[in-house]
C-alpha cells in the first residue's frame, strides 16, 4: 500500500542520471539548474525514458522548493483567478500509478477574501504536463475543512436570500429573519450529498410564538455550485461548521520561470 512521503526526503532525480552533482549544490543552485533546462529544451525531447520521468523531476521540485520556502509560513497563491492566502502546514505527494497524489494542509485562510480556518486538500489524479507553459490536472479534490459559523453567515448574507441571518450568541445557533414578513426563527441546518436540511427549533411571528407542528422544515437542493462542486456534507459543530466538498476535473496552467522567482522571493504564486 502506497503512503504518503515528505517530497524532502525522496527525489526521482537519480532514476534520470542527471548527476550527483545535483545533490551537493545549495537547493537555490539547483533550482536555477532546472529552471533553465526546463524552459526551452523540455519541449523539444523526444520519446523515451527522460521524457516520461520528466514529470517526476518537476514534481519533486516544485514540491521541494514550496515547502522549503513556504512551510509554516504564509504563502500567497493566485488559483484561476482566485486570491489565496494561508499557512501552509502539510505538502505531500506520492505516486499512484501513472498519476500523483498530493495532501495540502492550510490554516488561517482567506480565499477571496472569505476566512476559512483550515482545509486539508487531497487532489487525485495529478498530471504535470510539460511546456510553455507547463499545464496541470488533476482528476478530482476532496476539500475537508472548517469555517466558524460567524464568517458562514456573513458570507450567506452577500447572496440574494429572502432571510437576513445572524448566529445567535446564547444558542449558537442561526437566527433567521424574513425581510418580508416579519418572521423570525432560530434554526439549525446540515447538509448531505448536496441536499439541505433545516431543523427548525423556534419561530415566532410579530412576537408571537408559532407551534412547530406548524411548520415545515424546509428540504432544498444545492444546485449550479462553482466548478461543478459537490457539498458531500456539512454541518454545524459548535461554533464552527465542518464541510466536505469534492471538486471533479480542474486544468490550469503555469510558467515555471513566475514560480520560480516566487519560491525564491516569497511572493505569489500563480497558476491560471
Amino acid at each position: 500500500m502506497a503512503t504518503y512521503f515528505d517530497p524532502t526526503s525522496w527525489s526521482p532525480l537519480r532514476a534520470v542520471d542527471l548527476g550527483k552533482r545535483f545533490f551537493d549544490q545549495s537547493w537555490l543552485e539547483q533550482w536555477a539548474s532546472f529552471t533553465t533546462a526546463w524552459v526551452d529544451p523540455v519541449a523539444d525531447l523526444g520519446a523515451g525514458a527522460v521524457t516520461a520521468l520528466m514529470p517526476d523531476v518537476l514534481m519533486t521540485v516544485l514540491s521541494e522548493g514550496i515547502l522549503s520556502r513556504f512551510g509554516g509560513q504564509e504563502v500567497s497563491a493566485t488559483l484561476l483567478g482566485h486570491d489565496l492566502h494561508a499557512t501552509l502546514q502539510v505538502l505531500k505527494v506520492r505516486r499512484r500509478g501513472a498519476h500523483f497524489q498530493t495532501k495540502t494542509v492550510l490554516s488561517r485562510m482567506r480565499w477571496d477574501d472569505h476566512p476559512i480556518e483550515s482545509v486539508t486538500v487531497i487532489a487525485h489524479g495529478v498530471r504535470l504536463i510539460p511546456g510553455v507553459p507547463t499545464k496541470v490536472r488533476t482528476q478530482q479534490l476532496d476539500l475537508d475543512g472548517t469555517v466558524t459559523t460567524e464568517a458562514l453567515v456573513g458570507w450567506l448574507n452577500t447572496q440574494p436570500l429572502d432571510w437576513e441571518l445572524r448566529v445567535d450568541a446564547e444558542s449558537g445557533l442561526i437566527k433567521a429573519t424574513h425581510r418580508r414578513r416579519l418572521i423570525t426563527a432560530l434554526v439549525d441546518a446540515e447538509v448531505h450529498d448536496n441536499l439541505l436540511t433545516v431543523e427548525i427549533r423556534r419561530a415566532n411571528w410579530l412576537g408571537i410564538r408559532v407551534p412547530l407542528r406548524m411548520l415545515t422544515a424546509p428540504e432544498v437542493l444545492v444546485e449550479s455550485l462553482p466548478n461543478n462542486a459537490r457539498i458531500a456534507h456539512a454541518s454545524r459543530e459548535g461554533d464552527l461548521v465542518r464541510f466536505q466538498v469534492e471538486l471533479p476535473q480542474i486544468t490550469g496552467s503555469f510558467d515555471l520561470a513566475q514560480i520560480r522567482s516566487a519560491i525564491v522571493t516569497g511572493t505569489t504564486l500563480i497558476i491560471f
